[in-house]
């Protein structure tokens, strides 16, 4: 994961997930809502599975 993927996970979780899925969006969503470091922490973890693959 580059430098402006780990940003975009942490100002913007939604946006970061964009090319991850509908499923990923959705929980990234909920969760930014349920509160920001929940979105932020759920982008991390995806964009840092999907560069491990």
């Amino acid at each position: 994961m580059g430098l402006g993927r780990a940003l975009l996970c942490i100002f913007l979780p939604p946006l970061a997930v964009l090319d991850a899925g509908c499923g990923s969006i959705l929980i990234v969503c909920v969760l930014t809502l349920a509160g920001w470091i929940p979105g932020a922490i759920a982008a991390v973890v995806i964009c840092n599975n999907r560069q491990k693959k």
